[in-house]
């Protein structure tokens, strides 16, 4: 009997602390004097990057109290009336605490549960280069010249630390919503190629590519799939995609038709400051070796044909030019995915790349290598 009463008393115990098994308590602790009922609200990202209340509540004797039901993992923030900053918050099911500092909400220590444990511990570790960082950057104020160079160094090698230290939690916490964000963050940064992010989001959990950010980066991959795609048809050593376009009187002038030994496919246009200080320079290149075998096609990417023709008498470019007039949306800077001007791409005399982007000195050089 009495070992009855015993796991009777148990399993209440157990109830009572398990009343909301599948949802989360957010239990917050603020140390600094905040009026009781002062309202705490607990937001999160909606359309248009605007926030949106999920849920209020008040403050009682510097603590305040969430609770509720939690899908897939996502990041909420939680804002205090009359206080400055935030305290980011993952919403999972759990007990999650936050103990945080009324003047410095986002250093607040937030942990209970495992998406939060992972935020905490990639902070810590991030912190602790940027830490680093901050300690070589004060030296570099007060140092003599030869010890900055040093430091310089060093301060590169922190960057590469840094970058290599989001990649590394990536794929060492394929489980964990702050890898899913970090992801995000370094497809907008352009700073890694397409087929290292593909595999790193491939290796997430099926739970994590439910994230709304993953969905989100799995639209931004397919977008980078085809441009890398795109850009593999342009580069160094393979033929240069063949085109037909209206000249500056109407006619037809394809690419193969105007190849010489060399020929230089530049985009540029009228009102493109750098593309117009470059040209002088092509000028110059093309007087010298347009009689040894040098070529060239002007793709303009203006917006008004008379801008287009003016330019060309203005600056003196004597040789081919093409365009359908059209700005970026003009199908050969489409079909050779330049996104910025001015670009240029070399070819040899069966149309294969075999440079890109050169100026000034260098695309003499390339062009006396290649002709002399």
């Amino acid at each position: 009997m009495k070992k009855f009463i015993l796991s009777l008393i148990i399993l209440v115990a157990l109830v009572a602390c398990n009343q909301n098994p599948n949802g989360y308590t957010i239990e917050g602790t603020l140390s600094g004097e905040v009026e009781n009922g002062t309202k705490v609200f607990l937001r999160k990202q909606g359309e248009n990057n605007q926030p949106v209340d999920v849920d209020t509540t008040e403050v009682q004797d510097g603590t305040f109290r969430f609770t509720g039901q939690a899908g897939i993992p996502e990041v909420n923030y939680i804002f205090i009336d009359q206080l400055q900053g935030y305290a980011l918050v993952i919403i999972e099911n759990g007990e999650i605490e936050v103990v945080a500092q009324k003047d410095s909400l986002g250093f607040a220590k937030i942990e209970g549960t495992p998406q939060n444990k992972a935020f905490a511990d990639y902070i810590k570790g991030s912190r602790a280069i940027a830490d680093k960082a901050k300690s070589v950057n004060e030296d570099l104020q007060n140092s003599d010249e030869a010890t900055r160079a040093a430091l310089a160094d060093e301060m590169k090698e922190l960057q590469e630390e840094y970058k290599n230290y989001d990649v590394d939690y990536i794929k060492a916490h394929p489980d964990a919503l702050i890898s899913v964000l970090l992801m995000d963050r370094a497809i907008a940064s352009r700073q890694m190629k397409y087929d290292e992010l593909q595999s790193m989001f491939d290796g997430f959990t099926p739970e994590m590519k439910e994230t709304t950010a993953a969905k989100r980066i799995a639209e931004q991959l397919q977008e980078l799939k085809e441009r890398d795609e795109k850009s593999k048809r342009t580069e160094v050593g393979v033929k240069a995609p063949e085109f037909t376009a209206p000249g500056p009187n109407g006619e037809q002038i394809a690419l193969n038709d105007v190849l010489g030994k060399v020929t230089l496919v530049d985009f540029w246009a009228a009102w493109c400051r750098p593309c117009r200080a470059e040209n002088p320079n092509v000028v110059a290149v093309y007087k010298k070796y347009h009689d040894k075998g040098l070529n060239i096609v002007g793709v303009s990417l203006d917006r008004k044909a008379e801008d287009w023709k003016k330019a060309i008498a203005d600056d003196g470019l004597t040789w081919n030019h093409v365009s359908h007039v059209q700005y970026f949306n003009d199908p050969i800077a489409k079909l050779y995915n330049v996104d910025a001007i001015p670009a240029a791409f070399l070819l040899d005399e069966n149309g294969i790349i075999i440079a890109k982007n050169l100026r000034g000195p260098a695309l003499e050089a390339k062009v006396a290598e290649l002709l002399n």
